[in-house]
């Protein structure tokens, strides 16, 4: 049976391919190539295939691997029925617990509702803090005088 696959070419690190017409038992590295169909560069993302001869080997009944059906679709070449075109693949989330959309929404503490509800009262300023301290006998200076006349 023949295949319809990308030949690697090229340095490391650089490559590019060439569309070639196999025995599908054959190794893309073995060289043993029955047509060479055109070339694709990853990097450019340039595909030139020759039509005719691709559709000729199509109706033979070469099998195109998934990656070459991607490019002979982008070319226009006509793909019979039988080509399965490669199903596109989701990215699948590792951890979707920890994606903020799916986090439980965080509520605003309730103090800061209920201050914002209740009115603020004005404390006193320091100047009427002092004239009530001198007004007033200190209640702390009683409670010294009362523990001394319960313990004699």
């Amino acid at each position: 049976m023949l295949a319809i696959r990308l030949q690697r070419q090229g340095r490391s690190g650089h490559a590019h391919f060439r569309v070639v017409v196999q025995d599908s038992r054959w190794s893309p590295k073995r060289g043993k190539v029955i047509a060479h169909l055109g070339s694709y560069d990853p990097h450019t993302k340039a595909v030139v295939l020759d039509k005719e001869k691709a559709d000729l080997y199509l109706k033979n009944g070469a099998q195109p691997s998934p990656r070459v059906v991607v490019l002979m679709k982008k070319e226009g070449v006509k793909l019979p029925a039988w080509v399965s075109e490669p199903a596109k693949k989701e990215s699948k989330i590792r951890n979707p617990e920890k994606l903020r959309k799916n986090q439980p929404k965080e509520e605003k503490p309730a103090e800061t509702e209920e201050a914002a509800e209740k009115p603020t009262e004005v404390e006193p300023s320091q100047p009427e803090q002092a004239e009530a301290a001198t007004t007033e006998p200190s209640a702390e200076a009683e409670e010294p005088e009362a523990v001394a006349d319960k313990t004699e």
